[in-house]
């Protein structure tokens, strides 16, 4: 464990990157939020910080809960934070979201037949479009 940790360095750490490329790019970015607002790559991380990290659709809000400039394994890593409960419900909610959004948007299983057709045209044109 180490006394002081670059921002950078500890998301890889944690492994919520997998480089510190990656995490460096996120953090001038300005997707990663260190207690409520942006972050240089180079701020040293505190225990009990508030740290806002985006990971594909999801947004992990984490509390840090230890220090580390060495990346271990996953299980070790995840001694590193601790997700906060609003943030493990907004995942879940946004993941169920994103489940019906899916199941609504499959496609017809086969093409319209001639019928079909003629009422998708006729419906295009009174739509004018």
């Amino acid at each position: 464990m180490a006394d002081s940790v670059r921002l950078d360095k500890w998301l890889w750490a944690a492994r919520f990157f997998k480089t510190r490329q990656l995490a460096k790019k996120a953090i001038e970015g300005g997707k990663v939020h260190y207690d409520g607002g942006r972050a240089k790559t180079s701020k040293p991380v505190e225990l009990g910080a508030l740290v806002r990290v985006p990971q594909g659709y999801d947004v992990y809000e984490v509390r840090v809960t230890g220090l580390s400039d060495q990346r271990r394994g996953a299980p070790e890593a995840r001694k590193l934070y601790e997700e906060t409960a609003e943030s493990v419900d907004r995942r879940a909610r946004e993941q169920k979201a994103r489940q019906l959004g899916q199941q609504l948007m499959q496609h017809p299983q086969r093409r319209p037949d001639k019928k079909q057709r003629r009422e998708i045209k006729h419906f295009q044109r009174s739509q004018g479009g």
